[in-house]
């Protein structure tokens, strides 16, 4: 099965969780902005959750599906249709061989994920099928995809895609696409707000600001400038300043770690992320923020708020069961389509 752009949008790639375990050798992570919604988009399909997914910014690709194919969308709303109708969200959609899904005007958000029944058929290197850009390594051809790029899906899939299909496919009409009754539970479904507040952890050199500078990160906005990306959130506002010059070693540095060079303009790590930095680190994002962060355009605005450690580590764990419910909801739901209801 394939599917081929007509139109390459913004910035489409191939990513997954991530290439991970060559850090110390100077390979990048890279791996969705948006994990959360990239899980979820594989699992409503019967993937895996670490199978490959489209990630699609701003403005989408348009596509021509070649063959049937079960997909789902998550993730930022950016007005999807088939053939002239509004594609369902949060949910499987079967599409019919031929049918044509574009993407619009963005409603809250910037990236959405287009994750395929069975995935999508791409070299593994390095443990993942990532596309790192400027290493010109993973995805397809390690680059954006471009207008006339055709994509080949994974011809092996799991009994539940299997099932589903199965499902849909019987109560297909005339129509371009069909779907379920039901969606995941909207306790799952991030909650992507324009200018949001992201909680933070106290990173290694907080103590080493002043106490103005302690004060300003909790109290004050900082807007998101045009110079952010896929590697990191570039923030302009009230200057973080040292209360003295520090002397530093690079170190390894994580998605959301929130660095502060001379200029005392706050840098968060994304996706993207080099391997090692050298500027002070006031904070790190909270794991369980990473998915609203990634929705942030730029022009929005952020606000911090301190957790713990250990408050941050249990709103994971609770978002991470939330997860593991939703599986094995979707498990009970592809039974009972085995039986022949939904």
């Amino acid at each position: 099965m394939t599917m081929k752009l007509l139109e390459a949008g913004l910035s489409t790639t191939v990513q997954d969780l991530g290439r991970v375990g060559y850090q110390q050798y100077g390979v990048v992570v890279s791996g969705v902005m948006d994990e959360t919604a990239a899980k979820i988009a594989n699992v409503l399909i019967g993937n895996m959750e670490y199978d490959a997914v489209l990630e699609l910014t701003l403005i989408g690709p348009t596509l021509l599906f070649q063959q049937n194919a079960l997909i789902s969308i998550c993730g930022a709303d950016l007005s999807a249709t088939i053939d002239g109708k509004p594609a369902p969200m949060w949910k499987p959609v079967y599409v019919k061989e031929g049918s044509i899904l574009r993407f619009g005007r963005p409603q809250l958000g910037c990236r959405t994920y287009l994750a395929a029944a069975g995935g999508f058929d791409l070299p593994i290197v390095m443990g993942s099928r990532s596309t790192y850009v400027r290493g010109g390594i993973g995805g397809f051809h390690g680059r954006p995809l471009d207008k006339g790029d055709v994509l080949k899906l994974n011809g092996i899939k799991s009994s539940h895609t299997r099932v589903l299909e199965q499902f849909l496919c019987k109560r297909m009409n005339s129509a371009s696409f069909c779907t379920t009754t039901w969606t995941v539970s909207y306790q799952m479904k991030p909650n992507y707000q324009k200018d949001p507040v992201i909680r933070f952890i106290k990173g290694p050199h907080f103590e080493h600001f002043t106490e103005a500078t302690k004060k300003r990160i909790l109290n004050d906005a900082y807007q998101v400038t045009s110079n952010s990306d896929r590697m990191g959130y570039r923030l302009s506002g009230s200057p973080l300043e040292l209360s003295k010059n520090l002397e530093l070693l690079s170190e390894a540095v994580t998605m959301g770690t929130i660095q502060v060079p001379k200029d005392g303009q706050p840098i968060i790590l994304m996706a993207d992320r080099q391997t090692i930095g050298g500027y002070p680190k006031i904070g790190y994002v909270a794991s369980v923020d990473f998915p609203v962060l990634a929705q942030v355009l730029p022009g929005n605005q952020l606000t911090f708020q301190e957790i713990s450690i250990l408050d941050a580590q249990k709103l994971l764990l609770q978002r991470e069961k939330l997860f593991s419910k939703c599986k094995i909801g979707l498990i009970q739901a592809f039974r009972r389509m085995n039986d022949g209801s939904d």
